[in-house]
C-alpha cells in the first residue's frame, strides 16, 4: 500500500459503519445507474450471435439513424440559442430595470417547470392544428400543418426558457453593482457598460444555459412524439425501434448516440464553463441597485417579457379551457364530460404517480444529502466511482435509462420489470444529482468544526450526520424534495419503457389519450396534474416557512 493511499484506508478503519453506508450506496449507484447504460452500449454492438460489427455497420448505414442524429443536433442547438436569449431578456429585465409587474413575470416564466413536458405541445395543436381555435375558428385556415421543426423549436424554447432564466438571473443578482457604477462614473454610456462590463460578467451563465438547454432538448421525448411529425429525433426513433419494430439493437444504438452529445455538453458545462467565473468576491456587503429606468430600454424589454409571459399563460389557459369543451375545434360547447370520464375511469394512474413519486422523493433527497456528505466531508477508497456514477446518470438521457432498465432488470436475480420498484429506481436515479449538487453547495458553507465538535463529544458519524449536518442542510433538502417530486410526477422519457398494466403513470396516460385523439380528456388530466403539483409545492413551501420560523 503506497503512502498516498494510506489516509484513505485509515478513513475506513476509523469509521467502518460510515464506510459500509458508502459501499452500499456506491454499489446501488453502479447497479441502478451505470450498469443499465453499459448494457445499452453492449446491445448496440452485440447481437444474439455475439459481437457483430457487420450488424452495427448495417444499422449505421440506414438513413434514419443519421437523419435522426442531425435532426436532434439542429433542434438542440436552435432551441438552446432561442431559450437562452429569451431567458437573458427575462433575467435582465427583472434584475436591472424598473419594469412593472416583475412578480407576475417571474411566476409566469416558471410555470413550465411544474407541468408535464408536453402540455405546450398539446396546446399548440389545439390552437394552431387542423381544427385549431385560432387557425380554423378565427382565421378560417383549413388543414393547417402545425407539426414539424418550427413548432418543436417554439415549444422547446418556451418549455426550457425557465432553466436559462433562473441560471442567468442568479448570476446577475450576484454581480456587485459597484462594477457597473464605476463604469458609468468614468463616462461610459449605458450600452458600453452593458457590452463591456455586464455581458462579460454574465457570460458563464449564458454558456451554461446554452449547454443545459441543449441537453434537455436532446433528451426530450414527449414534445417530438406529439408534434414532431416527420421530423424524427433520436429519442422518438429509439422508442419506435424498440416498441414498434422490436429492434433492440437499433434502439440501443440510437439511445447510445444520444449519450454522446449529452455527455459532451454536460462535461463541458461542469469542467470548463462552471470554472470560468468572472465575478470577484470581495467579502464586502454589496447592494443591488436598479439603474435602468429610461423608456427606450424599459418599454421594449417590458413588451418582450409580457409577450412571452402571456404566450405561456395562453397555452396553459387553452388546455384548461379545452378540458371543458365537448369536441375541441368542432363543437366548443362547454361540458363536464371529460372530467366525468376522468372520475369514472378513476384516479388509479394519478394515485400510482403520487404513490411512486411519494416513495421516490424522500429517497432521492436523503440519498442526495448523504452522497454529498460522503463526497465533500469524507475521502473513502472508490469515491470516484460514486461521483462519476451519479454524474453519468444525470447526464444520460431518460431514453437510454429506460431501455437500459428494460434490458438489465428482466431476468433473475434482478427481475424487476413490471414492478413498482423499477419505476421508483428510475425516478431516484434520474433526479439524484440535483440533490447532490444542492447538498454539496450547502456543505461548503458549513464550518467543519461544528461536526468535529459533535464527534469529539462522542457522537458517531451517523448520529452527527442525522442530528447535526442534516438539519443544517434543510434548505438544500427542501429544494431537492421540491425538484424530485415535480420531476417524478411529470417524467415521461424513462418511465414510458417501464410502466405495466399494474403500474402505469398519469403522464403515460395523457400521452395515450392524445395519441387516440381524446384531446379533451388529455386536457382534463393535464389540468388536474398541474393543480395537484401546485398544491403540493404550496404545502411544501408552507412547511419550509414554518420550519424556518421555528429556528
Amino acid at each position: 500500500m503506497g503512502p498516498a493511499s494510506a489516509p484513505l484506508w485509515r478513513s475506513v478503519t476509523a469509521d467502518p459503519w460510515l464506510f459500509g453506508i458508502f459501499a452500499l450506496i456506491t454499489l446501488s449507484v453502479l447497479v441502478f445507474a451505470v450498469l443499465p447504460i453499459l448494457i445499452v452500449l453492449k446491445h448496440a454492438v452485440w447481437t444474439p450471435n455475439g459481437f457483430d460489427l457487420s450488424a452495427l455497420a448495417g444499422t449505421l448505414s440506414q438513413g434514419f439513424v443519421w437523419r435522426s442524429l442531425a435532426n436532434t443536433m439542429i433542434l438542440g442547438v436552435t432551441s438552446a440559442l432561442v431559450a437562452t436569449c429569451a431567458g437573458f431578456v427575462l433575467a435582465f429585465a427583472v434584475t436591472r430595470t424598473t419594469m412593472p409587474g416583475k412578480t407576475f413575470i417571474h411566476g409566469a416564466a416558471l410555470l413550465p417547470i411544474i407541468s408535464p413536458p408536453f402540455v405546450m405541445a398539446l396546446a399548440i395543436v389545439i390552437l394552431f392544428g387542423r381544427s385549431g381555435l385560432i387557425t380554423r375558428e378565427l382565421l378560417g385556415i383549413r388543414n393547417a400543418n402545425v407539426y414539424g421543426f418550427h413548432s418543436l423549436v417554439l415549444i422547446q424554447s418556451l418549455a426550457f426558457t425557465p432553466i436559462a432564466y433562473l441560471n442567468i438571473r442568479g448570476m446577475l443578482q450576484s454581480i456587485d453593482s459597484a462594477l457597473e457604477d464605476a463604469s458609468s462614473s468614468l463616462g461610459a454610456s449605458r450600452w458600453t457598460t452593458f457590452r463591456q462590463v455586464t455581458l462579460p460578467l454574465v457570460t458563464p451563465a449564458i454558456l451554461s444555459s446554452v449547454l443545459l438547454v441543449f441537453v434537455k432538448s436532446v433528451e426530450d421525448f414527449g414534445n417530438p412524439m406529439l408534434i414532431g411529425g416527420n421530423y424524427n429525433t433520436l429519442a422518438v426513433e429509439a422508442y419506435s425501434q424498440m416498441v414498434g419494430y422490436f429492434n433492440l439493437n437499433a434502439g440501443a444504438l440510437l439511445a447510445s448516440l444520444m449519450l454522446v452529445p449529452s455527455m459532451t455538453a454536460f462535461l463541458i458545462h461542469r469542467y470548463w464553463v462552471c470554472k470560468r467565473s468572472y465575478v470577484t468576491v470581495t467579502g464586502k456587503p454589496t447592494a443591488q441597485s436598479i439603474r435602468i429606468s429610461g423608456r427606450r430600454v424599459v418599454l421594449p424589454l417590458s413588451i418582450l417579457c409580457y409577450a412571452l409571459a402571456f404566450t405561456i399563460l395562453l397555452f396553459y389557459a387553452t388546455v384548461f379551457y379545452v378540458s371543458f369543451t365537448k369536441l375541441p375545434g368542432v363543437n366548443n360547447t362547454l361540458t363536464l364530460d371529460h372530467y366525468r370520464t376522468v372520475f369514472t375511469v378513476g384516479f388509479s394512474t394519478l394515485y400510482n404517480s403520487l404513490y411512486l413519486a411519494g416513495i421516490a422523493t424522500p429517497i432521492t433527497a436523503i440519498a442526495g444529502m448523504m452522497i454529498a456528505f460522503l463526497l465533500v466531508r469524507r475521502a473513502f477508497p472508490g469515491s470516484f466511482l460514486l461521483r462519476w456514477g451519479t454524474l453519468l446518470s444525470f447526464a444520460a438521457p431518460g431514453t437510454i435509462l429506460g431501455i437500459g432498465y428494460v434490458s438489465t432488470f428482466n431476468t433473475p436475480p434482478l427481475l424487476l420489470t413490471g414492478t413498482a420498484m423499477i419505476v421508483i429506481a428510475a425516478m431516484v436515479v434520474k433526479n439524484l444529482q440535483v440533490g447532490i449538487e444542492a447538498g454539496s453547495n450547502q456543505l461548503q458553507q458549513i464550518d467543519r468544526s461544528i461536526e468535529e465538535a459533535s464527534t469529539i463529544l462522542g457522537a458517531s458519524s451517523g448520529r452527527t450526520f442525522f442530528r447535526i449536518t442534516l438539519p443544517l442542510l434543510r434548505p438544500a433538502l427542501f429544494a431537492s424534495l421540491s425538484y424530485s417530486l415535480t420531476r417524478s410526477l411529470t417524467t415521461l422519457s424513462a418511465v414510458i419503457f417501464l410502466v405495466s398494466a399494474n403500474w402505469t403513470l398519469i403522464t403515460v396516460t395523457i400521452l395515450s389519450q392524445v395519441e387516440t385523439l381524446k384531446t379533451g380528456v388529455a386536457a382534463a388530466w393535464c389540468s388536474i396534474l398541474v393543480i395537484v403539483v401546485l398544491a403540493i409545492l404550496a404545502v411544501m413551501q408552507l412547511l419550509l416557512s414554518a420550519a424556518s420560523r421555528e429556528r
